[in-house]
């Protein structure tokens, strides 16, 4: 199939001006007797990406290919836990604040092209498998809305309500097979399953008694299993999503029984690419372990002592090696994860506050932002030698336009 990813553009829209300013409206060029600057160059989008600057409410556009900051857009908000999906051609970026701003960012002109202020408190954010929805999950009002992608138009309000009238906060939200999507409710102990075929109307499933406080959540590759970690208890709570009538069940209960919890110092993030082979690889909560689950069995095979409490534990594309950041006062490091020998093969220490980490589409290089330095390093990950170093203002989530392409992102 054929991408339509390229853009043409006018020399009064430059493609890839560093600094462009964070706008809708073209900017008019004045009447000159000079000869008109040459056409920018062509563009693909599939080697960009974005990284999310947490403390200035804006994105540092980035080529993996080359390694390089190509631009910059401003005016986005409060991103002090902002995530972003992209379109399927991979030319828009859907940034979701935490101030519960939503907006659709072109990453080839480097230009707002719609914002809406669709929420108090907002932490994430998905896009149907066709391309045609973008579903906030949001804190304040507790619930999901449901967006046209093209035009941010409002299609559906839905409340996720509790028995005493009150609303639950949203999370760990990840987009399904056929217009559908699947969440969570912390403060309601559920697991919904929205079906928007009908957008205006979406027809929702909720699964009851889950497990205490479901805190993130992760869709296996296949979109066949959802996974909710559970903050108020030691387990998870899944759901295969293939049966007939989908029911969650428990998984890992009791993991950390007979053991003295640590204070939880950052909660852990549960996202699809903890998927390597046929294991899970998943971080337990308070304690300086990643657990290995067979996925045929659901059951734990193994634990890997790490040098800190996990938080992102993310496995390279190809499967080899599992990647593990930690929150304080272990956050200037990370390390990698051999998945055959199930063993720690290597620690980094890219940089103050490592928040986030982020592979190339085919893995051979890791990006991560690195807080308190205000750099973002790009390592080689066969070699684990550092390939480039980037300039940005307090990085936190980096996010490449490959997650177009995939369930859950």
């Amino acid at each position: 199939m054929k991408r339509r990813a390229l853009l043409s553009l006018s020399a009064s829209a430059p493609l890839f001006a560093a600094g462009c300013a964070a706008t809708s409206a073209p900017i008019a060029s004045s009447p000159s007797s000079e000869a008109a600057p040459p056409a920018p160059a062509l563009q693909g989008t599939g080697d960009l990406g974005v990284v999310v600057e947490r403390a200035k409410g804006a994105l540092t556009l980035v080529n993996t290919s080359r390694r390089d900051a190509i631009g910059r857009v401003e005016g986005l908000g409060d991103l002090s836990h902002a995530s972003v999906v992209f379109s399927r051609d991979e030319r828009f970026a859907y940034v979701f604040g935490r101030d519960g701003g939503l907006t659709r960012v072109d990453i080839l002109t480097q230009r707002i092209t719609h914002r809406e202020m669709q929420a108090g408190n907002s932490i994430g954010g998905a896009i149907s498998a066709d391309g045609s929805l973008v579903v906030a999950q949001n804190y304040q009002p507790g619930g999901i809305k449901v967006f046209d992608a093209g035009t941010l138009e409002l299609l559906s309000d839905v409340p996720a309500a509790m028995a005493d009238g009150k609303r639950s906060r949203v999370v760990g939200l990840a987009d399904l097979p056929e217009r559908r999507f699947i969440y969570s409710l912390f403060d309601a102990e559920a697991i919904c399953i929205a079906d928007c075929s009908k957008p205006r109307q979406p027809s929702i499933t909720t699964l009851q008694g889950i497990g205490r406080q479901p805190y993130d959540a992760l869709v296996s590759p296949n979109g066949r299993h959802y996974i909710a970690g559970l903050f108020g208890e030691d387990g998870l709570a899944m759901v295969d999503l293939w049966d007939e009538q989908p029911q969650a069940r428990r998984i890992l209960a009791g993991y950390g029984r007979g053991q003295q919890p640590l204070p939880v110092y950052k909660m852990p993030h549960l996202r699809g690419w903890a998927m390597a082979g046929r294991h899970a690889y998943l971080p337990a909560i308070g304690r300086h372990e990643v657990l290995v689950v067979d996925t045929g069995s659901w059951q734990e095979v193994a634990r890997i002592p790490v040098a800190g409490q996990p938080v992102f534990v993310m496995a390279r594309p190809d499967g080899r090696q599992v990647w593990v950041n930690f929150s304080v006062p272990d956050y200037n490091r990370v390390q990698v994860i051999d998945t055959p020998s199930q063993r720690v093969i290597d620690t980094l220490e890219p940089g103050k506050a490592v928040l986030h980490m982020e592979f190339t589409p085919r893995g051979e290089s890791v990006w991560i932002s690195c807080r308190d330095d205000n750099r973002v390093q790009v390592y080689d990950t066969h070699t684990r030698q550092l390939q480039a170093s980037l300039a940005v203002d307090a990085p936190s989530g980096i996010f490449f336009t490959a997650r177009a392409q995939r369930m859950g992102f």
